[in-house]
């Protein structure tokens, strides 16, 4: 199905992947781990054939189903019903288009000709399955999570977790030979998680995914390929018998390098005692030099330790009483208000959780209170001196052509030194700093945008998903920062374990807008809200 042949991939001038051989066969499920920013999206943006490797082949047969981790519906689909996007795939919509064309030119000229036409178009498109089409399109959609009534609306109207659950929805449904997919449960609630994580167990294609929740496709996985300073390791088995295969490895290569590390130095040791005795021992000195640096060149390394993150936001400046005042609020897409007659108010240092069902209008809300959506009725106010930091779960305020540094220059009046001081906080270290921010990985996309409000010093933040595409530690540390932060926050996460740690204060109930004070009851309900 795929075949890679000495590949290599760079990013920024930096090389994320040396010299790679390996393939992927029919019936085959490989997960690609590795911690954020090693290079795991742009080797699938690779091997799906949008972007070029640095030298080497990538041979792929069969039709090709590639979900992005951040994929962008563009032109003419915006505009078309989400429904028609997902037939797409597979050409329904088109061929149906066709049939209608042809059943109109009968109407108009019920010719010999044209009747026939219509007749072999229709018996096409029946054996093709275009009259059973729309009802599996509707199951994939449902099982994803998306209301039967969200497939009706255009596109562009549809929040960006809807969005991404129309564009996978279309992927699954084009029934593809090879499937490469780029964290597949963002945005994905606990039913829909359980629901994708079967059909992936009866694919019978080929299938690369990438993906933090892996220990949900424990089970459907048959090897997995950890890539990791430029190379990769092929480890055969579940997700859980590689988590031990690797700890056995690491053990293994630390006892290893301790020994080589402990045999240069009694080496080294015995050739500066030789060295200024007699001639002889001299030569022999000089031979055992030789040895040591032939070790050395051969030397293996002692697997790096999983970096523990040290996040810190600053302490916001003081904020009124009030922070936000919400009266009235209303939006709709052209149909029925997703939500009408919001009223709420959030005070100083409080944190509000937002909770709803798929296209409740979460996203919609922090949109408008961030002032990057405007609504149909109602007023959004803002206490004096407050300050307003959104995270957007698409990471709208990242932009291709832009390094990273620029990015966080446009937050204000800060040194570079102390911008390169923040970036180092998440990780986005040496020349990082100085890639195109389109070229960075979700995760770092990430990581960029949290440190944007780091560096503007709110004191209110809005935050739509702000742990998506995060690895482990990762997730851990902005999890620990945020808690500990004095600030006003209004969150909307299906991060159980995040929203657990930051313990919010009150929950909003999307779409009738009623409050209620949080309870650990409600942990379960984040999931699946």
């Amino acid at each position: 199905m795929l075949e890679a042949r000495s590949l290599t991939v760079e990013v920024g001038g930096a090389v994320t992947l040396d010299d790679a051989s390996f393939s992927v066969h029919g019936g085959e499920k490989v997960g690609l781990v590795g911690r954020n920013g090693a290079g795991k999206t742009s080797l699938l943006r690779v091997l799906a054939g949008e972007a070029l490797p640095s030298s080497g082949r990538v041979l792929r047969r069969g039709a090709l189903g590639y979900l992005p981790q951040d994929p962008r519906i563009r032109g003419e689909d915006v505009d078309a019903t989400a429904l028609s996007h997902v037939l797409s795939g597979r050409g329904v919509d088109a061929a149906a288009r066709q049939l209608e064309k042809l059943r109109l030119a009968v109407e108009e000229d019920p010719s010999a000709a044209n009747v026939g036409r219509f007749a072999r178009a229709e018996e096409r498109f029946g054996l093709e399955g275009g009259y059973a089409a729309e009802g599996e399109v509707r199951r994939i959609a449902a099982g994803l999570g998306l209301r039967a009534d969200r497939l009706d609306l255009p596109v562009g109207v549809l929040s960006g977790g809807e969005r991404r659950r129309v564009e996978l929805a279309r992927i699954l449904f084009a029934g593809s030979d090879l499937l490469l997919l780029d964290e597949p449960t963002n945005h994905l609630d606990t039913d829909a998680k359980a629901w994708l994580m079967g059909f992936l167990r009866s694919y019978r294609g080929a299938l690369i995914v990438v993906s933090h929740d892996l220990h949900l496709l424990d089970e459907a996985i048959t090897r997995v390929v950890h890539l990791d300073e430029g190379t990769l390791v092929d480890y055969r088995g579940t997700y859980s018998q590689y988590l031990e295969a690797r700890r056995a490895d690491e053990e293994r290569h630390a006892r290893l390098a301790d020994r080589q590390q402990g045999e240069m130095r009694r080496l080294k040791a015995l050739a500066d005692v030789m060295r200024h005795q007699t001639e002889k021992r001299a030569r022999k000195a000089k031979t055992l030099d030789r040895k040591v640096e032939k070790m050395r060149a051969n030397l293996v390394a002692a697997p790096s330790r999983q970096r523990r993150y040290n996040v810190r936001f600053p302490v916001p400046p003081r904020a009124p009483r009030t922070v936000i005042d919400v009266e009235g609020l209303t939006k709709s897409y052209g149909g029925p208000p997703v939500f009408a007659e919001l009223d709420f108010a959030v005070e100083r240092s409080e944190r509000l959780l937002v909770m709803g069902l798929n296209g409740a209008g979460k996203t919609s809300l922090l949109r408008i209170l961030a002032g990057e959506s405007q609504p149909d009725a109602g007023e959004v106010r803002f206490g004096p001196g407050v300050s307003v930091g959104y995270y957007a779960q698409e990471h709208e305020g990242i932009h291709a052509g832009l390094d990273v540094i620029t990015h966080l220059r446009q937050q204000g009046a800060t040194p570079d030194v102390d911008l390169r001081s923040l970036l180092g906080m998440f990780a986005l270290t040496g020349e990082k700093a100085f890639q195109d921010a389109g070229t960075l990985s979700g995760g770092e996309k990430t990581k960029l945008a949290l440190t944007q409000l780091v560096a503007g010093r709110h004191n209110l933040l809005l935050l739509d998903e702000p742990t998506n595409n995060l690895d482990p530690p990762s997730r851990e540390a902005v999890g620990r920062a945020l808690a500990s932060w004095p600030g006003t926050m209004v969150v909307v996460s299906h991060d159980s374990g995040f929203v657990s740690e930051l313990a919010p204060d009150r929950v909003l109930l999307m779409p009738d807008g009623d409050l209620d004070y949080w309870s650990d009851d409600l942990l379960d309900l984040v999931a699946l809200a």
